[in-house]
């Protein structure tokens, strides 16, 4: 079985910052990660490197942001009146809140707080950063029917209802 649309797929994974090495985050010491193949739950350019990988195949990929967490838009950084922190009694730089968007909820990012104003980020915390992916391909699965009307994993390693 190939990795291709409507497949749940379990990868072992390490992704690096690109640019510097640092490590972003490893299943190395913990759970893998199981998804539904073809439904945006990955990001473009590692779901495209997979497709057709079968089980036991190692990957390797460096992602541009435009095919990661998208280039960083200073437009998505704002300055909000504290007013709008309503029963939060001490917002501080680091905190996330979930807020309306133009196209649904958004979460944003508190980067700077000072007097009555408040700054925040809605940009995704890899935005702009190119990502080296590695990892290997443990097992893959029909998705079942439910699965893919959700546009996810049930069960095991993925969303329960």
């Amino acid at each position: 079985m190939t990795i291709a649309e409507n497949k749940v797929v379990t990868l072992e994974f390490t992704v690096k910052n690109a640019e510097t090495g640092d490590l972003i985050e490893s299943s190395k010491d913990g759970e893998p990660l199981v998804y539904l193949h073809g439904f945006n739950n990955l990001v473009p350019g590692l779901e495209s490197e997979l497709n057709g990988k079968v089980v036991g195949d190692s990957y390797e990929v460096t992602v541009s942001p435009e095919e990661g967490y998208g280039v960083r838009d200073e437009s998505l950084v704002q300055q909000v009146p504290m007013e709008a922190f309503q029963g939060i009694d001490n917002v501080q730089v680091g905190m996330a809140f979930t807020a309306d968007g133009a196209e649904g909820p958004v979460v944003v990012e508190v980067t700077a707080v000072e007097d009555d104003l408040v700054t925040v980020d809605a940009n995704h915390p890899l935005a702009s950063i190119p990502l080296a992916f590695s990892g290997e391909v443990k097992e893959i699965r029909d998705a079942s029917a439910e699965e893919i009307e959700h546009g996810h994993v049930h069960g095991e390693g993925g969303h329960q209802h």
